[in-house]
């Protein structure tokens, strides 16, 4: 079977669509994450052992072999039409500094944001001199944490209760700033229930079905971890 994939730039991009260049443990954990919450990913490495392992741990990754350093190579696979992309490997340190720098600067390039990762605090300002919008260290964020963080940029932080059921804090989305709670009818909707709303160190415990949220608001919300991730702006 071919292991040819035809990634659609449009699709990618009008949806958000996610590169992870690099996948270890790290970026095995970020591909997880994006797929999970039913995001469009695509999967890099040199290495075929690499790809192989993370086609048997999820089928759904689109995962190919590419040369990390080769532009070309790149913008064939689809990584430049895609709006996030995750330098997800730490070494070696010009391969990373490489993979970064032509996700930014190569023409034509349809990336917004590139999040790599580092290891040291030089190779932190060699990523960020080259154009990575965010450095994220191993040690203090792990892979699943930054996919999740990616999948739900309003999301402050979760409480997993099970499996299933997950509480989260998160920021008011935009498109329910200046609704109330009746007229949101989040547990219908959404089908999730709200513990508590209001401004960060006041928050009302069970708030009435008038209260109004407001810009830059918490959220305290219950519910099943799919239900929570459908919420507008995950």
């Amino acid at each position: 079977m071919s292991n040819w994939w035809h990634w659609n730039p449009a699709e990618g991009t009008s949806q958000g669509g996610f590169a992870v260049i690099g996948v270890g443990r790290f970026g095995t954990a970020v591909c997880r994450e994006l797929s999970d919450a039913g995001r469009d990913v695509l999967a890099i490495d040199n290495s075929q052992k690499a790809v192989d392992a993370l086609r048997q741990l999820d089928p759904a990754i689109q995962a190919r072999v590419v040369d990390c350093t080769d532009e070309e190579a790149l913008r064939e696979a689809g990584v430049l039409d895609v709006r996030t992309v995750v330098v997800a490997m730490s070494e070696p340190i010009e391969v990373s500094v490489t993979a970064t720098l032509i996700a930014k600067d190569s023409e034509g390039s349809r990336v917004q944001q590139v999040i790599a990762r580092a290891t040291t605090d030089l190779h932190m300002k060699m990523l960020q001199r080259v154009g990575a919008d965010r450095v994220v260290f191993p040690s203090k964020m792990q892979g699943h944490r930054l996919g999740m963080e990616l999948v739900r940029p309003n999301l402050l932080d979760r409480l997993r209760l099970d499996d299933r059921n997950s509480i989260e804090e998160i920021r008011v989305p935009d498109v329910f700033v200046g609704q109330s709670l009746r007229d949101l009818n989040l547990r219908k909707n959404y089908d999730i229930s709200v513990l508590a709303a209001g401004p960060d160190n006041d928050l009302t415990v069970n708030p009435p079905a008038s209260h109004i949220l407001q810009a830059g608001e918490l959220l305290v919300v219950m519910g099943a971890t799919k239900a929570l991730a459908k919420l507008p702006g995950s």
